[in-house]
């Protein structure tokens, strides 16, 4: 009974041996498989490649026609909306001018009473003053003409002794005091006439200002009624009836927006590549299946802080052609600056880089070989190669491998 029982005991265990050294041998030999490292790789195709600055812009109307309150007045009626095409001449808005009105009546009144004083002192003053002062004038000469030929006789008759000195002494005073009034009449004249000159500059800058005022009043009296001045759109329309605007506010802002502006903000890092007439791809989030192109216009000559970034302002004409584009709105901007049709092309991360120089690990067999090539554009994912690859080539994508020049490899291709 021992025996068997031993015997038993041995079998067990030598099943467990000859298990433990299967197990061993399979670990051997999956390990050793194991150590073989499995890369992917991919073939050199042809393709087009394309390289963009990707950045952000506004858009911008080319020529905005924005209209400004010229009084403080209150909305009368709103005629258009914000949103609507108007056309050449047509009315937008009225603002109550009741009392621009009855300003511009009184400044014309005004200057009918500038006008009638303006011709009275052209003529030399006020006609009733003048007649009275002319009629003065010629009775006080009248008199000392009588006087004189009186004196002149009297003194003739008192030398032939048929008057007295008497009669010759009173006619002197009578003459004397007839001259004097003459004199005060004369000199009453000339500044009659020397206040009518300086009448007539005071009437006349009178009647300067008045037209000028009254001037400003009617294009103050025009601006109330608001007119386009171009077929465009009314982009911008905040009024209502019954609202209140200030002299100077905004009352709308139109433009024809068929051509409209970009303005791309474009990082300082990539103004170098920039040139006149590249090409603009624009999308909108409120419109994510449309796009609109366009052309760069102006290149920036300086560099200017906007938030964290550093970017110069890039102006581009954009074709508006279905008006979807609006002032002011945020848009997604691709400005291609080269583009390659039916280059020969390797993804990114195939392409190592050591000392300044670009090689692959070509599949060569079992094993990988290190080969040198020399690159042209890129794009975003993809590098050009000009030699050292053809499109027969099997070529290894980087990994956290320690991949050298004759490493033994097994491979999964990558389409």
């Amino acid at each position: 009974m021992p025996t068997v029982r031993w015997m038993k005991q041995w079998k067990i265990l030598a099943g467990v041996l000859l298990g433990t050294a299967l197990l061993l041998a399979t670990y051997k030999l999956y390990s050793k498989r194991d150590a073989i490292p499995t890369v992917r790789i991919v073939r050199p195709s042809r393709a087009t490649l394309i390289d963009n600055i990707t950045s952000n812009g506004k858009i911008e109307p080319i020529e905005p026609h924005i209209f400004r309150s010229e009084l403080d007045s209150f909305v009368t009626r709103a005629v258009a909306k914000e949103g609507q095409q108007v056309r050449r001449g047509q009315v937008i808005l009225i603002l109550d001018a009741n009392q621009l009105r009855a300003d511009l009546a009184m400044m014309r009144n005004q200057l009918l009473e500038a006008q009638e004083g303006l011709r009275d002192a052209r003529a030399g003053g006020e006609p009733d003053q003048k007649a009275q002062l002319a009629g003065d004038l010629r009775v006080a000469k009248a008199e000392v003409d009588r006087l004189q030929l009186r004196q002149e006789a009297l003194e003739k008759l008192l030398a032939n002794h048929a008057s007295t000195s008497d009669e010759v002494s009173q006619n002197a005073t009578y003459l004397e005091r007839a001259r004097t009034t003459l004199d005060v009449l004369q000199k009453r004249q000339r500044d009659f006439a020397d206040r009518a000159t300086v009448l007539e500059q005071r009437f006349a800058l009178h009647v300067q200002e008045v037209h000028e005022r009254i001037h400003l009043l009617e294009d103050r009296l025009q601006s109330a009624t608001v007119t386009s001045p171009i077929n465009g759109t009314l982009y911008s329309f905040p009024l209502r009836e019954g609202g209140f605007v200030r002299m100077g506010d905004v009352m709308a802002e139109m433009a024809d927006l068929h051509k409209v502006r970009l303005r791309a903000f474009v990082d300082e890092s990539d103004l170098g590549q920039l040139k006149l007439n590249q090409s603009v791809k624009i999308t909108w989030d409120a419109l994510p299946d449309r796009t609109w192109t366009g052309k760069t216009e102006q290149i920036p000559q300086q560099v200017i802080a906007r938030g964290t970034r550093s970017i110069g302002e890039v102006l581009c004409s954009v074709d508006n052609e279905k008006l979807e584009l609006l002032p002011d709105v945020n848009v997604d901007v691709q400005i291609l600056v080269q583009q390659k049709n039916d280059a020969l092309a390797v993804p990114r991360g195939a392409i190592r880089t050591e000392q300044g120089k670009h090689f692959v690990l070509v599949l060569d067999g079992e094993r990988l070989r290190r080969r040198e090539v020399v690159l042209g554009m890129a794009d975003p994912t993809s590098y050009e190669v000009v030699s050292g690859l053809g499109e027969d080539d099997q070529v290894a994508l980087s990994s956290n491998l320690d991949l050298r020049d004759g490493t033994v490899v097994r491979t999964s291709e990558t389409k």
